[in-house]
């Protein structure tokens, strides 16, 4: 008996061009840069500032955006423990897509609990997996609020709210680490670079 759904009858199909000869093609290597931290941290800003340095070096990347990717892929789903793992597990599985394609691929989402950005870590090699904590204050994300969720959070308006009354859990061994120096935010381009040269010395954007 067949079902539809349940992931059963199906076959992985494997194809002439792979992960190598796209690399070569794209002359670098793919990998997903995951950029956690908190709402206000900083995580989009950083994503489009690495999207920019990498185009001004040639090299092709995509930025896969918690807020964004909740207007379409993710739309079904809220703001519980359990959707918040769905939506990062969709997206770890989407990230995988665009690294096996050749890309570097940019995710920046607060995904507040380490066992899922640790189950997003195991879908691909650990080298390829290239973890970014926004390590920014509450205090300072809150003054920003740019999109005034701290102000509704703290009146109540919203509930489940990381930072104000879930959790976020930090990472516990990330390759980079971001945050204030002397209660001074480095730039946008700085962090920027500063990521980039994480992925030169890897060896991401080799040259042949």
């Amino acid at each position: 008996m067949s079902t539809v759904g349940n992931s059963t009858n199906i076959f992985w199909q494997e194809c002439p061009v792979g992960k190598t000869e796209r690399q070569k093609l794209l002359n670098q290597k793919g990998c997903v840069v995951w950029i956690t931290g908190l709402s206000g941290s900083g995580k989009s800003t950083l994503a489009c500032s690495l999207s920019r340095e990498l185009y001004s070096r040639g090299r092709l990347s995509y930025v896969l955006d918690g807020d964004n990717l909740r207007h379409g892929l993710n739309k079904d789903l809220a703001f519980s423990a359990e959707d918040r793992t769905e939506n990062i597990r969709r997206v770890g599985e989407v990230s995988k897509l665009f690294a096996d394609a050749g890309l570097i691929c940019i995710a920046s989402l607060i995904s507040p609990y380490r066992k899922d950005r640790d189950a997003c870590r195991a879908m691909l090699p650990d080298s390829n997996f290239i973890e970014v904590f926004m390590n920014m204050p509450l205090s300072l994300c809150e003054s920003r609020d740019a999109k005034g969720l701290y102000k509704l959070a703290r009146s109540g308006k919203i509930k489940g709210f990381t930072g104000i009354d879930d959790p976020y859990e930090p990472p516990l061994n990330c390759e980079i680490e971001l945050q204030e120096r002397d209660g001074v935010c480095p730039t946008p381009a700085a962090m920027a670079g500063q990521v980039v040269s994480f992925l030169e010395e890897k060896g991401f954007l080799h040259d042949h």
